[in-house]
């Protein structure tokens, strides 16, 4: 038998816990047939959304099995997962860690070049992602802007769990002045507003320059001014290649100056066309899921030429997974990870890793 076809299920590493699912996107909008509840293309699209935006769960679960392992430290993870924790294999387990260490890494250096500079991070289709809690505890005194969009549901649901939780509700009023004005937050519609943490319930897919289709649309609170970072982990994968693009154009083009400094980091599925990518593009296909900008942006030196014609100009790079364990998870913390548990599916692992990626770039200005 093809050894791919003998891996354990590898879905949930698609699901956001980030994340990642087509968060953000939610149903289509004005100027498209979409808009009719009664069309065949508006339930098909509905059901597609609903589909991955259900994969949160998934991954909100593999994030608490990498946490209560030890993989990860995240002490918001069990406020922010909505059902009991399963344990995962071990090879869903690294890949978690490794996928959580790689977006951190760029989040961390990020934070920390200039750090006195205040900053601005825009995390798309966050899901039940905790990277807020965690950077703003681990970096107390960075002036830091945090935005999260995806659909309303998703966002309903991240308030809901906010609100009652008190540590995170402390970590959210720890970087208040003390005014409770500054802080609104309604889990009718999904919203949380405040000068530093921004909860937008938002369609990716709404987000584009002024057209025909209708004004801009704009994030309330969002300072276009200042540096930003542009988080997408296992998110515009979900979209046709043209959408992606439109929704990355939209931050480079049209709602930031060309006087503000930009970067991004995207954590993707790549390499479809071999043996293991068949079968993983496959699983997914038989969820529901579909991989849409997989073979446009299939490979690292595709990614690489997508962040330049998007508006990254000034640098783009991009490892596979397999290389950022190797580069970037030192020695010692390599053979922690492994006194974890025990990784039968070494082989497998090797190839998993092969088929995600990391990308970064930057539209750097002086600041």
């Amino acid at each position: 038998m093809d050894k791919p076809t003998q891996i354990p299920d590898l879905r949930s590493l698609l699901g956001r816990g980030r994340g990642a699912h087509l968060r953000g996107r939610g149903r289509a909008t004005s100027g498209n047939p979409a808009d009719d509840p009664g069309d065949p293309t508006t339930r098909h699209t509905k059901g597609q959304d609903k589909i991955v935006q259900e994969t949160d769960d998934d991954a909100s679960v593999s994030r608490m099995s990498a946490v209560e392992l030890g993989y990860l430290d995240d002490p918001f993870a069990a406020d922010l997962t909505r059902h009991q924790t399963q344990r995962r294999f071990p090879i869903i387990n690294r890949g978690t860690y490794v996928r959580t260490t790689a977006v951190d890494k760029i989040v961390h250096d990020y934070l920390q070049t200039s750090p006195s500079t205040a900053k601005q991070i825009i995390s798309l289709g966050a899901g039940s992602d905790t990277r807020y809690f965690r950077m703003t505890s681990d970096y107390p005194n960075v002036p830091l802007l945090y935005h999260e969009l995806d659909f309303p549901t998703v966002t309903s649901r991240k308030i809901s769990l906010i609100k009652k939780s008190p540590r995170l509700m402390n970590t959210i009023n720890a970087r208040l002045s003390g005014n409770e004005a500054e802080l609104a937050l309604s889990e009718d519609d999904g919203s949380l507003y405040s000068p530093t943490y921004n909860i937008h319930p938002v369609d990716l897919r709404d987000l584009h320059g002024p057209s025909d289709e209708g004004e801009m649309k704009l994030l309330r609170n969002v300072d276009t001014n200042r540096s930003t970072l542009i988080i997408s982990e296992c998110c515009l994968v979900y979209l046709p290649p043209h959408a992606a693009d439109q929704v990355l154009q939209y931050f480079t083009c049209h709602l930031f100056p060309e006087t503000t400094s930009l970067y991004t980091a995207i954590y993707e599925p790549i390499n479809p066309d071999d043996s293991f990518g068949r079968v993983m593009v496959q699983n997914l296909a038989a969820r529901g899921i579909v991989l849409q900008t997989i073979q446009e942006y299939g490979t690292l030196s595709r990614q690489k030429r997508r962040l330049e014609n998007v508006g990254f100009t000034d640098s783009q790079e991009a490892l596979d997974i397999s290389m950022a364990w190797d580069q970037w998870v030192i020695g010692p913390e390599k053979e922690r990870i492994s006194k974890l548990e025990m990784l039968d599916e070494v082989e497998e692992w090797n190839m998993l890793a092969k088929h995600y990626c990391i990308a970064w770039g930057s539209r750097t200005r002086e600041i």
